[in-house]
């Protein structure tokens, strides 16, 4: 009997190891590497075609009921960090988001929302660090939730959307690339 148990708890361990991890890849942007101009934005003296990246996601955690996108930098001198965007309210049957996600949404699955960002406005916003700052590092995530649409609209910031996703969060994947200047 205590051969059986051994045997089964070895079994499980197996399994558990093997599970595949919940990831994020861009062909736009590489985990600590420069951001290219594509992803800059256009204004605060930055120059760049503030253009989102394609993001596509892989293995989500059991039980994901829908997905969120962010992309925030902790290092901004705000006290705060800056959110430079915020998508909830994907449905659990999508996996990727194409690059040039316009701030009207155009784009987006059906039912998906863009939050407001640091800058005021819906839709992405490029990185723009303060000129002769270190490196920024730019945190891109996918959020695996528990539940298939967060009470939030347009309006939202990203410090509410940030709260609702803790709230809800059962799984997350992230690229962290760098922008200085």
């Amino acid at each position: 009997m205590r051969t059986l148990f051994c045997a089964l708890a070895l079994c499980g361990l197996a399994a558990t190891s093997q599970a595949a991890e919940f990831t994020l890849s861009s062909p736009d942007m590489r985990d600590g590497q420069p951001l290219t101009q594509v992803q800059v934005y256009d204004g605060f003296g930055c120059h760049g075609e503030n253009r989102s990246p394609a993001l596509a996601w892989h293995n989500p955690p059991a039980g994901t009921q829908s997905f969120a996108v962010t992309a925030y930098d902790p290092d901004a001198p705000s006290g705060s960090g800056w959110w430079h965007w915020t998508v909830f309210n994907i449905p659990a049957t999508v996996h990727e988001l194409p690059a040039g996600i316009g701030p009207d949404g155009k784009g987006l699955p059906t039912g998906a929302i863009q939050g407001r960002t640091d800058f005021g406005t819906s839709g992405f916003g490029g990185a723009c660090p303060p000129e002769g700052d270190a490196p920024h590092r730019y945190q891109f995530t996918v959020w695996a939730l528990k539940t298939a649409t967060l009470p939030l609209d347009a309006q939202a910031s990203g410090a509410m959307v940030g709260f609702m996703l803790r709230a809800n969060s059962i799984g997350q994947a992230r690229l962290t690339p760098v922008f200085g200047r």
